[in-house]
């Protein structure tokens, strides 16, 4: 009997003393875990940081590339200007049968930028073809015509549009009407009025369609289309230039400008 009571206190001594183990074993395990989990949270924010200054230097690179090519587009649309007026100052000189210089060598303009005529440009008596007697109007036609012209070379397009209509207006039936037409189209044009330019070369096309404007008319109505997101229609027109005035400047221009459009959507 006294041997079983021995017993009996000697396990209950060893339970005694083994609970308080157990107990700091358990708060051990989970001062570890704590630990371990602040490490992670260490690392994980080491690593946001990381990303965090990345992305500061991608946004700085961008920024510097944004910079870069507003600059590119600014020095392309005064190249582009400037080719634009030689271009059609060539173009009338050849027809009145003047001297044409060589070309200047520069890159093409993108398909459908408008190019802002200037006061470098030139402006000669109108042709119409099969009536060289239309030509033959009063002198305050031609001084309306002028004025007109003139605002547009200098760069004053609300003035030019405002001019040209008024002229229009005043002379339908003018032998420089054809002309107005299109500078007034021009006009709504470099202004990225490309709605109402439309109607202005559509109705130069329409009344005269022989006149050695016609081609550019048909040319500048499809440009207006394309930046009009009218691709579809943009890409008939710009086909049919070359159909209706083959060999001229107008054609190649709209032959190449329908391929960099059709470059375009492929990619």
């Amino acid at each position: 009997m006294i041997h079983k009571t021995v017993l009996a206190l000697a396990f209950a001594a060893a339970l005694g003393v083994a609970a308080p183990a157990v107990a700091q074993r358990a708060s051990l395990a989970d001062r570890v875990a704590v630990l371990e989990q602040q490490a992670a949270n260490n690392q994980g924010n080491v690593d946001l940081l990381n990303q965090v200054t990345q992305l500061r230097n991608e946004l700085q690179a961008l920024r510097s590339q944004v910079e870069e090519l507003q600059q590119q587009n600014q020095q392309l649309l005064q190249s582009s200007k400037a080719q634009y007026l030689d271009l059609d100052g060539r173009i009338n000189r050849l027809e009145s049968g003047g001297v044409v210089p060589p070309a200047p060598n520069a890159a093409p303009a993108p398909a459908g930028k408008p190019a802002a005529p200037s006061a470098a440009a030139k402006d000669r008596p109108p042709a119409v073809y099969g009536d060289k007697g239309a030509l033959a109007k009063g002198a305050d036609e031609r001084t309306a015509y002028d004025g007109a012209f003139n605002a547009l070379k200098a760069g004053d397009y609300v003035e030019s549009a405002r001019l040209f209509q008024a002229f229009i207006e005043t002379h339908p039936e003018g032998a420089y009407t054809p002309n107005a037409l299109y500078w007034l189209g021009e006009s709504y044009y470099v202004t990225q009025n490309y709605q109402m330019a439309q109607v202005q070369f559509q109705s130069l096309l329409d009344r005269f369609p022989t006149h050695d404007k016609a081609p550019g008319a048909m040319l500048k109505i499809g440009l207006s289309q394309f930046n009009q997101k009218q691709v579809e229609a943009a890409e008939r027109t710009l086909a049919d230039v070359s159909t209706k005035y083959p060999g001229t400047d107008a054609a190649r221009t709209a032959s190449d400008r329908l391929n960099a459009i059709q470059l375009g959507r492929l990619r």
